[in-house]
């Protein structure tokens, strides 16, 4: 065991740092490639100290160091605990895959000198939005992940995808300035920004009210739930396939993240339940017409983007089943219930990580063959990209939520728990969203065992796929389906209740 695991928490932040720095010094593209993959390997290794430290900790186990020896409110405290290192694990396990898929995607010394230091930072900011304690260090968490993340999506060059970009980094300004009045006047009312001492000392008022509805919208527009959906399709699928990757898996999660702790934990006295059944109203919207808009499109990668804005819809239906139970039992393990809504969340969060970064590299690697992504034109693709329709139709069965993958947890967890607290509404939805997941995975797998031969390449835009692109994407998968065998770790990191209140929901022994 570690003597002093505080150290991790800065070595975590400074680990991508050093690497963006280093990836905008280097210019050749395989010291590039190299180095990155080693900083992916390094940054995967302290996050599984870190987990054991976590582990060894029981269930009050939480990390927390303080920079440059000062404390809140006026010092930087990094803070990890269970729920958080769940969140650092699968952002080091996917950008340890994407960075080796990454390696063979950008394939050139000018393309690779622009994508490793923008993306070295997005991962920065990732880590550091899941380890603040403070609300103005989420502000420079989201404002790094904004900026990078917008570049990452300008990276084609082409027409459609700078306007994506644009925006998107419009988009995500705007989030950040709602962001930031709303911790403004936070910080003038309370006097301080650390996000315990604001829950120690949030009061319901007007000014608690406004703070709250401007972090909200901020953080809304930034997770793209409908209907401040709009920039998400077309930034998802217009960037590059490991950008759409880590963009549908992680950076959405994050803004998420940090919305459920403002409303749950951090302002929960300012929350009502009417306003929590508001957001489940919007996310079961989201499901319905992200997955029509899915089954509708014509290209390969749209449909995986509008795939995203349905699933993103799941989340939010946390909020009216811990409503249910009081808004702190999602994050305060006070009832079994709405303790285990949240377990569902973080469940959802990681097999939907897990199976939409496979899918898009799937997506990706079709589009890079063939040299285009329209859904009619590959029929009977199978033959030429077995892997990469294989690894496709893996990663929907996570998301259609069938068994055993994680995906069938999360949303058996979700569906017990709302029929146990008789909000059996919410369980239609979810059946629906199943179903018309179903329509739009097997619309495209039936393509591409179709027997007709009528795949068409563009000649001129296709590329080689490599072997490490090809299985990036299976492994991811089927890590996404294996993931329904093995939850007890998950529950465990959660704390001791959580096992509890998901064997209760869940109806398991």
């Amino acid at each position: 065991m570690i003597s002093n695991p505080l150290w991790l928490l800065p070595l975590l932040m400074a680990l991508p740092l050093l690497a963006a720095i280093l990836c905008g010094l280097l210019r050749s593209f395989r010291w590039l490639a190299g180095l990155s993959s080693l900083f992916a390997l390094l940054q995967l290794a302290v996050v599984l100290m870190m987990l054991r430290a976590v582990q060894s900790l029981g269930s009050e186990g939480v990390l927390r160091y303080t920079l440059g020896g000062w404390g809140a409110p006026l010092g930087i405290d990094l803070v990890v605990d269970g729920l958080a290192v769940i969140l650092l694990l699968i952002t080091a396990v996917l950008v340890l895959f994407l960075s080796l898929y990454s390696s063979q995607y950008f394939s050139n010394g000018a393309s690779a000198g622009r994508f490793w230091p923008l993306w070295w930072l997005l991962v920065a900011g990732l880590n550091a939005a899941f380890m603040a304690a403070d609300a103005f260090n989420i502000y420079v968490a989201l404002e790094m992940i904004g900026l990078s993340a917008a570049a990452l999506v300008g990276l084609a060059g082409t027409r459609t995808a700078l306007t994506a970009a644009l925006r998107y980094a419009l988009v995500g300004l705007l989030g950040s300035l709602c962001y930031l009045l709303g911790i403004a006047l936070l910080y003038r009312v309370y006097g301080t920004l650390d996000l315990a001492q604001l829950a120690a000392s949030v009061q319901i008022n007007p000014a608690t009210w406004a703070s709250l509805s401007l972090v909200t919208v901020g953080l809304l527009l930034k997770t793209a739930l409908l209907p401040l959906h709009f920039w998400l399709p077309p930034a998802h699928a217009s960037a590059p396939a490991p950008v759409s990757a880590v963009l549908s898996a992680l950076v959405v999660k994050a803004s998420f993240y940090l919305l459920a702790r403002f409303w749950l934990d951090v302002l929960s006295p300012a929350t009502t339940e009417v306003a929590m059944n508001f957001l489940g109203v919007l996310g079961a919207v989201a499901i319905v017409w992200g997955c029509v808009k899915a089954f509708r499109t014509s290209r390969l990668k749209l449909l995986v983007a509008y795939s995203t804005v349905a699933q993103l819809g799941y989340l939010f239906l946390l909020f009216p089943l811990a409503a249910a139970y009081g808004s702190s039992s999602a994050l305060g393990s006070s009832s079994a219930l709405g303790s285990s809504a949240m377990i569902a969340v973080v469940f959802f969060i990681v097999a939907h990580a897990l199976a939409k970064a496979a899918m898009f590299l799937a997506a990706g690697n079709i589009q890079n063959y063939f040299g285009h992504d329209e859904i009619d034109r590959v029929q009977g693709v199978a033959r030429l990209q077995p892997v990469a329709v294989f690894t496709f139709a893996i990663a929907g069965v996570s998301l259609i939520g069938l068994p055993p993958s994680g995906g069938f947890i999360a949303k058996w967890l979700l569906l017990n728990t709302a029929i146990q607290s008789g909000q059996w509404w919410w369980v239609v939805i979810m059946l629906l969203g199943g179903l018309l997941a179903a329509l739009y995975v097997g619309r495209v797998v039936a393509v591409a065992f179709s027997q007709m031969p009528s795949v068409q390449m563009n000649t001129g835009a296709a590329r080689p796929v490599s072997r490490s692109q090809s299985w990036s994407g299976l492994v991811l998968a089927l890590a996404a389906v294996l993931l329904g065998f093995n939850t007890d770790w998950l529950m465990g990191l959660l704390g001791p209740e959580a096992a509890v209140s998901a064997t209760v929901a869940g109806g398991w022994q």
